[in-house]
């Protein structure tokens, strides 16, 4: 009813809408109104319009004569997969000249070879030269084919083109433009894309200097999508160049910085490098037409198209929202961007790291504080986000409980930040051993900070204090990116962590990026970003391993916690179901009851069954288990299963050895528990899971730094290096090697040298290497 309710109204409409089948859904793809380009890169999914220009480095092969044919396709296969969502597409091109170059070289050799066969006796060639090919007699003879190169690959996705050539006059004379804007207007209409050039066979040289008032003359490719962009009141021009986007300085040169949003009062900033190998624009042309096109109400981007690991995918990354090339805005956010904040946060991380421990835990101290004293405005903080989430029913229960806090949950914070402050006094400069190398040649292994952490975390804003007491007492910068459900919430830890960190001048060692960065954007800051640790679903850390290539990632993916009831078990022990009840939204709840099948049909395995009923736990049935039973609950789609509410898979096993094989196949490495009263099989089963966490005969939740007395955690790795289990301190420190001599010198300890090795080891000094 709604959706025949929207398209009554929108045929009513001057608009045309475009209906498509994606994905088994009904998209409605509609125009925006013009004349306000797009303030942020997550609005360009909204782009209707929109025009790709195609510069000469992209379509051309490296010795300029022909077409990069690969390139060509996977562009061709982009563009039709947007005008197939029902956008509109026109494709602003080059190669035409370097079409014209290969076919007449080929003619020219074919024709020299064949007058010079004729006029030597002996048939033997001489030595053949290609004159000099002038551009328009190139451009002539390769527009032919260049357009029927582009309607052979577009017909491969039922796609229509239409070539229209352009000269300045078309757009300065009245009559011609009104033309051209017809011409154009109808052949989108009709779902046909329009493949544009300038008709380089018969324009003249350009002129320097010769734009109109207002008006930008077509002076090449990038003037000319431009022009068009504005004239055809397009959302997007994308500008693919051979070149990443737009720098500060000439790419290549030392500390040249790619920019990420340009805005047009920073022309004064720019420095420019000579323009590519072919073409006759520049950087500068291509910015001088962006800049026009944004006053003109259409989004601009700047962006590689020749690398082969983007050029697959880089046109359609730009229109979902990704950080790629450089976005033209003329909407200045108040704030830093996510990179100046990097900058910052690093910059005062290593006045952090300098400070004394003392000093350090007054700041943890101090946080602590401020938890338990402003607490009522924390507390309405967050229910004003409980509210929100509960009135736009977006999260699950499991969510909404982790986006909650108490008065007892801020108090648990409060002690396990004092706590965290005590253990940290022996934290960054901590010497880990001192060597001996030789006479008066002393080497030292301190602790130090890793660098920049980036934290992305999920419903929970507890984490943020959390975090970022760690982050103090080891003397790291960090950055944090939480969930938007919880950004009231947020917002004012964050700026009581600020507060705290203020007593000592390092405010800005701890960041909250609260632009719209997507997380996919954030992990490909790896020149500024050291770790990454992620807080929250299975499937948000999969996807940050995957997008941070270049950045460690600390975590784990899924908590699938196992609990073995063994055929010793104690009945009251095996009872517990705190590992399932206590919090089953938590990544250390059990998922998987596995049971000895000696205690099927016994008087522990039934109350065991009618516990968990009780406590409305829903039971899936593992194969094994299922075909014990005439009439047994839904079997479980796979035994690689984390719910993460009141929901568990029970399967039988027939050993203690076969419930660690189990564990090992169908686990994640987080933790997993025995219970039984056999010591013997309690060790075994503790030596050979291969867990982060193993325990006997204790719940599976107290996988968990302050548990542990870490004071806090930055959450559980089921990595096998670096850190494992509840990351507390230790796991955000690295080490450093400090080598004191007098001059020494590697010659010195040759064979024929004077001095000798020793490596002895010597005592570790109390205190740190502050």
């Amino acid at each position: 009813g709604a959706k025949q309710s929207l398209m009554g109204q929108c045929v009513k409409s001057k608009y045309r809408i475009t209906l498509i089948r994606r994905r088994h859904m009904m998209q409605i793809v509609l125009p925006r109104p013009h004349g306000k380009s797009f303030a942020h890169r997550s609005e360009l999914k909204q782009a209707k319009r929109i025009v790709v220009k195609l510069g000469s480095a992209v379509v051309t092969r490296g010795d300029e004569c022909g077409l990069a044919l690969g390139r060509l396709a996977s562009i061709v296969e982009q563009v039709a997969m947007l005008q197939n969502q029902g956008r509109e597409m026109m494709i602003v091109t080059s190669g035409a000249v370097a079409f014209g170059k290969q076919r007449l070289r080929h003619e020219i050799l074919l024709s020299q070879s064949v007058r010079q066969a004729l006029h030597s006796g002996q048939n033997q060639l001489k030595d053949m030269t290609v004159p000099v090919l002038e551009a328009r007699a190139c451009a002539a003879a390769g527009q032919s084919g260049l357009m029927a190169l582009y309607e052979a690959m577009f017909t491969q996705y039922s796609i229509c083109t239409a070539q229209i050539l352009v000269t300045n006059l078309d757009f300065h004379d009245e009559q011609k433009r009104r033309n051209l804007n017809s011409t154009l207007h109808e052949l989108l209409r009709m779902n046909i894309v329009p493949i544009i050039n300038t008709n380089d066979a018969v324009v003249p040289p350009p002129v320097p200097n010769s734009d109109l008032q207002g008006v930008i003359s077509i002076k090449d490719n990038d003037s000319l999508a431009a022009r068009l962009a504005v004239e055809m009141k397009v959302d997007l021009l994308i500008a693919l160049s051979d070149v990443q986007g737009l720098y500060d300085s000439p790419p290549g040169t030392d500390d040249a910085k790619l920019i990420d949003i340009f805005y047009p009062g920073d022309q004064q900033s720019i420095t420019y490098g000579t323009k590519s190998r072919v073409g006759i624009g520049g950087m500068e042309a291509k910015v001088k037409a962006a800049l026009w096109a944004l006053q003109g109400g259409t989004s601009v981007i700047i962006a590689n198209g020749t690398d082969p690991k983007v050029t697959g995918h880089v046109i359609t990354d730009i229109v979902e929202g990704k950080k790629v090339g450089t976005f033209f805005s003329e909407v200045k956010p108040a704030g830093p961007t996510v990179e100046q904040q990097t900058e910052m946060a690093r910059h005062a991380g290593r006045t952090l790291a300098s400070l004394l421990p003392e000093q350090r835990g007054e700041i943890i101290c101090c946080l602590a504080e401020l938890l338990t004293e402003k607490k009522e405005e924390i507390l309405n903080a967050n229910r004003k986000d409980m509210e929100l989430a509960t009135t736009l029913g977006r999260l699950s229960q499991p969510l909404i409980n982790r986006l909650s806090l108490s008065t007892a949950k801020l108090n648990s914070l409060a002690i396990g930040l004092r706590q965290l402050a005590v253990s940290s006094r022996d934290s960054v400069g901590r010497v880990l051993r001192r060597t001996r190398v030789a006479n008066n040649l002393e080497l030292e292994q301190i602790t130090v900070p890793i660098g920049v952490l980036l934290v992305i975390f999920e419903s929970r804003p507890d984490c943020l204090p959390q975090v970022s007491a760690l982050a103090i007492a080891s003397g790291n910068a960090l950055l944090l990116k939480g969930g938007k459900e919880a950004s009231n919430t947020n917002k004012i830890l964050h700026q009581l962590t600020q507060e705290a960190l203020s007593i000592h001048g390092v405010a800005d060692a701890i960041q909250l990026v609260s632009t719209r960065e997507e997380v996919e954007d954030l992990c490909r800051l790896d020149k500024m970003i050291d770790l990454i640790i992620p807080r929250g679903s299975s499937q948000l850390v999969r996807e940050i391993q995957r997008a941070a290539k270049g950045i460690p990632v600390l975590g784990h993916s899924e908590g699938i916690c196992h609990v073995y009831v063994d055929s010793d078990a104690s009945i009251d022990k095996a009872l517990d179901v705190d590992s399932k009840c206590d919090y089953p939204a938590a990544c250390n709840a059990m998922e998987t009851l596995l049971i000895h099948r000696d205690l099927l049909r016994t008087p522990v395995f039934d109350q065991i069954i009618d516990l968990l009923r009780t406590e409305q736990v829903k039971i899936h049935a593992g194969p094994r288990f299922a075909s014990y039973l005439t009439f047994s609950p839904s079997e479980v789609k796979s035994l690689r299963t984390e719910y993460g509410d009141l929901e568990c898979c029970i399967e039988v096993v027939d050993s203690m050895q076969e419930a660690v094989d189990h564990i090992h196949k169908y686990g994640s490495s987080h933790t997993d528990v025995i219970v039984t009263e056999n010591e013997e099989t309690a060790e075994q089963f503790l030596q050979q899971v291969d867990s982060a966490c193993v325990f006997w005969n204790a719940s599976s939740r107290f996988a968990d730094g302050y548990r542990f007395g870490l004071g806090a955690e930055v959450g559980i790795s089921t990595a096998r290096i670096h850190a494992r289990g509840p990351v507390g301190l230790e796991g955000l420190l690295t080490t450093k090697w400090v080598l004191r001599g007098e001059g020494h010198t590697v010659a010195d300890f040759s064979e024929q040298g004077s001095m000798k090795y020793l490596h002895e080891n010597i005592p570790v000094p109390q205190g740190s290497f502050n």
